[in-house]
């Protein structure tokens, strides 16, 4: 305890110093806020250390911001500081300022205040990608591809689209005024919207996909998932006394509440059943999580999809549904994240959200992955993970994910797609289309057909979009000049570069129709959001169908599950 307060004194008479200067020192209270909790989990010697570093940290602080031969924002400098400290741990502690808490409050709750559009930056443009129905901004008269040129008559140039939330979050009822450029329309207009509080289904799609298969979509794991898949199902149930199974759709879901993923496992078994457990250093904070719910169907035959985007809550639903041999999966390895984040709050209405556990699923695996590059997880070969049961014996592996039961393939041209998706070229293809078409077919009956005139509009662009052969090229060009061998290898990077320009016409034949699917849906959302993309997604979905067929084989779906 003297240690403690030795190092509470050190903070208050540097803060006192801080406060003299004139300088921001909100800062301080993560410090104190710390040492509180270090004098509870940490030594005298590593307490010592953390109050000796904080020491140097805070005045290498004050003689930048006193000597430094340019005007520093204190607020900018310090979050870099920040960032660069939560960058030297896993990818999942981060640091949220006081624009990028909305999304803290969606995940929690559900809903946010705002207008109810998706921000992204476009190039340099802050661009309106996606409008919820029904919601302020569409309301409104807000567009997909809507260029946000002011906010309230103050300029957007040089923001990115993360910081959007901090204009235009506020209190439902509030007016906010977007000075919108939209292509196609010469100059520039107002749109006053009235500001709400948004709420978003995490099932924005239920229903029956054949007579007797029912399909679920559950985009995320916010507040009340366990409870709208629950319903879902019943509806589901009630209309169609011949369902015979069900799909669970979890591809691209990145997780949320860990609560309301044991919440949607319940959905489909017995009350009573380890769904998952979480260790870590405070182990007074190591929690196992079970059912106490009555399940909805626990007999049901049950296939859930996951890909390479399915993480966190999303893995321990379908991993613990795995291990449990309630249900087969379909699709690729899941994302890998095996760990637990809990929030802290900052002060000044900011917060990290840190690691402080991992989870384990019922058949005592951890699928958390161990290797990371550039923040993404790295796959980890089969043969060097371990070796699990089920509770049926059938083998399951830990680490890197899940692995479903029945692997399809991604599309072969993955990797141009995802450069077209990343330049955000159908993007805008599908921002030309809705200009030219006030009104398309339904989401069901939705499909794109005119490739020809997707290709002349990629043509005529210049092909904006890099391939991951041409970011090597343009790697071996930077490095050639500085190494000096530009001169020598000059000629041959330039025909190359020729060459692989010219062969992108070939690349996009080549994946016409994985592309069709994906401008049919991009131009469906436009006129019919999230719950029309998803119905027109499903119509050619490969996973959909295998999932389909396995359903009405019995025979398969048991040798599936068993030993």
């Amino acid at each position: 305890m003297v240690t403690y307060f030795y190092g509470i004194n050190v903070i208050y008479c540097f803060t006192l110093k801080l406060m003299n200067r004139k300088i921001k020192i909100g800062i301080i209270v993560l410090f104190t806020s710390f040492l509180g909790l270090g004098a509870a989990v940490y030594s005298n010697d590593k307490l010592f250390e953390i109050v000796k570093n904080i020491e140097i940290y805070t005045k290498v602080f004050r003689e930048l911001n006193t000597y430094y031969v340019d005007e520093i924002d204190p607020s900018t400098l310090m979050k870099t500081g920040i960032d660069a400290m939560m960058n030297s741990l896993d990818p999942y502690t981060v640091y949220w300022s006081e624009s990028q808490i909305e999304y803290w409050k969606y995940m929690t709750d559900g809903k946010y205040e705002g207008i109810g559009a998706v921000i992204r930056t476009v190039g340099k443009d802050i661009t309106v990608m996606e409008l919820y129905d029904e919601c302020p901004a569409q309301e409104a008269g807000l567009k997909a591809g809507d260029v946000i040129r002011a906010i309230d008559g103050k300029s957007m140039e040089g923001k990115k689209g993360e910081d959007m939330s901090l204009y235009l979050r506020g209190v439902p009822g509030t007016k906010v005024v977007l000075t919108i450029e939209r292509p196609g329309t010469p100059g520039t207009k107002d749109f006053t919207i009235s500001r709400g509080e948004i709420k978003l289904s995490n099932t924005p799609y239920s229903g029956m996909i054949t007579p007797e298969i029912g399909y679920i979509s559950l985009i995320t794991f916010t507040k009340d998932a366990g409870r709208n898949v629950a319903n879902a199902l019943k509806e589901m149930k009630d209309k169609n006394p011949g369902m015979k199974g069900v799909i669970l759709d979890l591809r691209d879901n990145g997780g949320g509440l860990l609560n309301e993923a044991v919440n949607v496992t319940n959905v489909f078994v017995p009350k009573g059943l380890d769904i998952v457990s979480t260790r870590g250093k405070v182990k007074e904070w190591d929690r196992s999580f079970k059912t106490t719910n009555t399940p909805t169907d626990e007999k049901i035959p049950l296939v859930v999809l996951i890909n390479k985007f399915s993480a966190s809550a999303s893995e321990i639903v379908s991993g613990a549904l795995q291990d449990l041999d309630r249900g087969v999966l379909i699709g690729q390895r899941s994302y890998g994240k095996g760990l637990v984040q809990n929030t802290k709050e900052t002060g000044y209405n900011s917060m990290i959200k840190l690691t402080t556990s991992k989870y384990y699923i019922p058949s005592g695996r951890c699928i958390q992955s161990v290797s990371y590059k550039n923040g993404e997880p790295v796959d980890i070969p089969d043969v060097q993970r371990n070796k699990f049961k089920t509770n049926g014996g059938r083998t399951v592996l830990d680490g890197g994910g899940v692995t479903p039961d029945i692997k399809i393939d991604l599309h072969s041209g993955e990797t141009a797609i995802r450069s077209l998706m990343d330049s955000f070229v159908i993007f805008k293809y599908g921002t030309q289309y809705a200009l030219k078409h006030q009104t398309i077919a339904e989401p069901k009956s939705f499909t794109f057909s005119d490739f020809d005139d997707f290709i002349k509009y990629v043509e005529s662009a210049a092909y904006p979009f890099v391939t991951k052969t041409e970011s090597n090229l343009n790697e071996l060009e930077k490095n050639s000049k500085e190494d000096e061998y530009y001169k020598t290898i000059k000629d041959n990077i330039n025909t190359m570069r020729s060459e692989l320009k010219s062969e992108k016409r070939t690349i996009l034949l080549n994946h016409k129709d994985e592309l069709n699917k994906l401008i049919a849906k991009d131009i469906v959302t436009r006129y019919y959001f999230q719950k029309g993309k998803i119905i027109n997604g499903i119509q050619n979905d490969e996973e959909v169908k295998e999932a389909i067929k396995l359903l009405g084989d019995a025979a398969e779906y048991k040798k599936l599950l068993s030993k």
